[in-house]
């Protein structure tokens, strides 16, 4: 089985109009906080996400009547991030069955990139004992990203951190299984220390294919306690339901032939297209998964 690269461009290049996406959500209309004070009062490592899938003019509502008590991440005056996720998985993709099961040990390895700031950090997402996510991260070079490699330091973090969470894989079972690009904009109360983000211009890739999500549609994710915060509330008051979504579950279950059908995929094919990758080149190098 082999997995070519989706990547078509280098780190740095821009994916879709970050200008247009802080328009659609009527950011403007929030007072811009810096990284530190967010990372201050709202690092949630320990955390209970909620996830909804709605229309953009909902998303841009709620912005509007979150504006009271909300401050939307700005650095240097830029309001949305393009990020770039390569997550890493077996020959089998037991990371994706995993979570297509529902299963007690979900995991995912990727790399991060943070495109217009050239950082890139190796993530490990787990669940606790009590179903929270939690997120660990390592800081690696930004031209290390979509890459872990055998003998680094990021192959021996994810081989701690995956065997803490009694975890049977190693980073040397591990290879790159897909990308997910979108550009994300990311608020927070800094009073109550809950956050949330907004995610849209989605795509997912593999082997020269994609899955986009609709245009019209922005994923909202909250992150804080068991307790609903209030863009909760203001997300039930709009209609919008919690929905259980992985980016990179959609995105392989849409783009990788024979998976086992799955919710997922069924709430994807109402929102998402296929096709194929629209800057391929002509040729891609082949990375070969492990047997």
């Amino acid at each position: 089985m082999s997995v070519t690269s989706a990547m078509s461009a280098g780190p740095g290049a821009a994916a879709g109009t970050g200008e247009g996406f802080a328009r659609l959500l009527r950011l403007d209309e929030l007072r811009g906080v810096p990284l530190a004070e967010v990372d201050a009062v709202a690092a949630l490592q320990h955390r209970v996400d909620r996830k909804y899938l709605i229309p953009a003019a909902s998303a841009a509502r709620l912005v509007g009547e979150l504006a009271g008590t909300h401050h939307v991440l700005d650095i240097r005056g830029r309001r949305t991030t393009e990020y770039r996720s390569t997550y890493f998985d077996t020959t089998h993709l037991a990371a994706w069955r995993a979570h297509n099961q529902g299963r007690r040990r979900r995991w995912k390895v990727r790399t991060r990139l943070y495109a217009e700031d050239g950082i890139c950090r190796m993530e490990i997402k787990t669940k606790d004992g009590r179903g929270a996510t939690v997120k660990h991260a390592h800081r690696i070079e930004a031209d290390a990203y979509g890459r872990l490699e055998a003998g680094t330091e990021a192959a021996a973090f994810v081989d701690r951190v995956i065997e803490a969470a009694g975890v049977d894989v190693r980073a040397a079972d591990l290879a790159a299984a897909g990308e997910v690009r979108y550009r994300r904009a990311a608020l927070a109360d800094l009073e109550a220390g809950t956050r949330l983000t907004l995610d849209g211009l989605l795509t997912c890739h593999r082997d020269g294919r994609t899955a986009a999500l609709d245009d019209g549609y922005v994923l909202v994710e909250t992150k804080g306690t068991a307790r609903p915060a209030p863009a909760d509330r203001g997300l039930l008051a709009l209609g919008a339901r919690p929905v259980s979504i992985s980016k990179y579950v959609i995105g392989l279950s849409l783009l990788v032939p024979n998976l086992p059908d799955n919710n997922m995929r069924r709430l994807a094919r109402t929102r998402f297209r296929t096709g194929p990758h629209p800057t391929a080149p002509a040729t891609r190098p082949e990375r070969t998964l492990p047997a």
